[in-house]
Formats: structure tokens, C-alpha cells, sequence
């Protein structure tokens, strides 16, 4: 692995959108989505992402430890009494030994993370760092009401109620940055970083869960570098446009927009000299735009 270390350092911009669903719930406010009340746009935190990302490491990779597998760190395993692991007995699974979590485990070589030792604790500076998600556009919360299959409570002969919180429509963009001098440390590789930007990608498909049921990745866009340098903040370089003169709150489909890319063209124009290649996965039904030209793709 020594002579396979990520040495490049890359931007990812990462979009996806949501239809009814509750993209990243907050359970100390009823569970609503998260939400900036100043701009009327969606939150979703980089744990959520994180979150998504291991889960399709270990659910779809078999990342579990078994034999000679990988294996994920910071994930909920019950003891024999039913008690869920603390840090410290997580770290016991691998002998204390830091190195050998470095060895085994994809996601603190990705994102860093804490390791709780017997009488300390050793931390590692992630790679790979996401910004908070945030919606392309204003967006709104619907409260949804419906009935329970089971009563509250005994002796209650109706039905309890329940209350949903869902947004109809949003597409949210995720930007990160994958700095080649912490993975020195954490020994990422050129295979973590794949394996990293097939989960992005296929995690957010697999989310079928009944909160998470209708995120679908809609673009991906990988920008690696021959020297440390950032155009940064790539999902504050594009713009979402609606058709038609339609408002932000009426958007019901990816069909509703285009996605206007002329200010990151520019500047992937103006800096190519210091990029090594750039990689698109987007999907079709995306309408990209420039100098209010359709383009199919972003390159150098």
C-alpha cells in the first residue's frame, strides 16, 4: 500500500436529489429536516454522508472484518449482554494497536477519526473532508399526518397518530476536498479513494430505507490536481435554473431546472495548467448549460 498512497489532491463536487423524503432528520427538533431558516435552503450534515458511505462499504462490500475482509471502524456492534461497544472496547478489537486499525479499516484511512486507547487516545486528521450539504435551491418542509397500525397506549380504542416531516423536492450539493498530506499519515490509497467515490455514488442509490427512499445521485464530478491547489468551493460555481420562470418552491423534478456551470468552466479554464484530469459521472436526465449553450460534459 506504502507505494499506492493517494499523492494528488482532489475536489469533489457531489449532487443528488430527494422527492418526499427526510434527507438528514434533527432529533432535537421532532426529527424535521435540517434546515437554514435565513436562505430557506436544506442542510445535510457530512455525518450523514459519512454515514451512507460506510454503510455501503460494509452492507455492499462486505467490509466486516471477517478473515482478511476490511473492516469498518465507527460502526454500532452489541455485546453478548446486548450493551453497544464503547470506543475503547472497539479499539480492544484490534489490540490497542493503531497501526493495525490504520491496516484494516477504510474509513479512518478516509476520514481520520479518534482511537480510545487504555490510558489515552490517538487521532487522525481525515483526508477526505465534506462541507456541510446544502440545497441548490430554496426549498420548503411538509408535515405529513397519519395513523399508526397500534393503539398509544392500553385501553385506547383508536389508532395512534403520527406526523411526518418531509421535503417534496431538493437537489443538494455536497462539495469535499481529499488532501494528499493527511493521507500520508492515514495511508489512503489510490484504491480507498475509488472505493470512496463508488459509495458516494452507489450508497446514496441504495439508501431504500423508508425516511431515505427517493435520493437518487444525479452528478459527480472528481477534479485531481498536480500540485496542492484548490479552485475551492465548487458547489458554490454552478447554479441551479428553473424553466420556465418557475419558482424555486414549485421544483418537482430534475426536469424543472438546468444546471448553469459557466463560472466553474471558467475557472477549470484558467487553472488547467494545474490539473491532472478531471472525471464526470452524471446522470442523463441532467441538463447542463454554459454561456446558455447545453454542453454534455466538463473538461479540460
Amino acid at each position: 500500500m506504502e507505494n499506492n498512497i493517494v499523492k494528488n489532491r482532489s475536489e469533489i463536487l457531489f449532487l443528488y436529489e430527494v422527492e418526499n423524503t427526510n434527507p438528514n432528520g434533527d432529533p432535537l427538533n421532532e426529527n424535521r429536516p435540517r434546515y437554514d431558516t435565513e436562505d430557506s435552503k436544506e442542510l445535510v450534515s457530512d455525518v450523514r454522508l459519512k454515514r451512507t458511505i460506510r454503510d455501503y462499504w460494509y452492507e455492499y462490500k462486505k467490509f466486516n472484518g471477517q478473515g482478511d475482509n476490511q473492516d469498518i471502524f465507527i460502526r454500532e456492534i452489541k455485546k453478548a449482554d446486548g450493551n453497544i461497544y464503547t470506543g475503547k472496547d472497539r479499539a480492544k478489537d484490534f489490540k490497542n494497536n493503531p497501526e493495525y486499525v490504520l491496516e484494516k479499516c477504510i474509513d479512518i484511512r478516509v476520514f481520520g477519526g479518534v482511537i480510545p486507547l487504555d490510558k489515552d487516545s490517538i487521532t487522525f486528521t481525515g483526508p477526505t473532508q465534506f462541507q456541510m450539504g446544502k440545497s441548490l435551491h430554496k426549498t420548503k418542509i411538509e408535515q405529513i399526518q397519519g395513523t399508526g397500525a397500534f393503539a398509544s397506549s392500553d385501553k385506547k380504542k383508536q389508532k395512534a397518530f403520527r406526523t411526518e416531516f418531509v421535503v417534496p423536492y431538493a437537489l443538494i450539493g455536497f462539495y469535499g476536498v481529499i488532501n494528499e498530506k493527511a493521507a500520508q499519515y492515514t495511508k489512503m490509497s489510490e484504491q480507498d479513494k475509488q472505493l470512496l467515490l463508488e459509495a458516494i455514488w452507489e450508497g446514496t442509490k441504495n439508501l431504500i430505507s423508508r425516511s431515505k427512499f427517493g435520493q437518487n445521485p444525479v452528478l459527480l464530478l472528481v477534479i485531481d490536481y498536480k500540485e496542492p491547489f484548490l479552485i475551492g468551493n465548487l458547489r458554490q460555481r454552478v447554479k441551479l435554473i428553473t424553466k420556465d420562470d418557475m419558482n424555486d418552491m414549485q421544483i418537482r423534478s430534475i426536469n424543472d431546472y438546468v444546471l448553469d456551470v459557466t463560472e466553474l468552466l471558467d475557472l477549470i479554464e484558467a487553472n488547467k495548467d494545474k490539473i491532472e484530469k478531471i472525471e464526470l459521472k452524471k446522470d442523463p436526465r441532467l441538463k447542463l448549460i454554459a454561456n446558455d449553450e447545453e454542453i454534455s460534459e466538463i473538461k479540460l
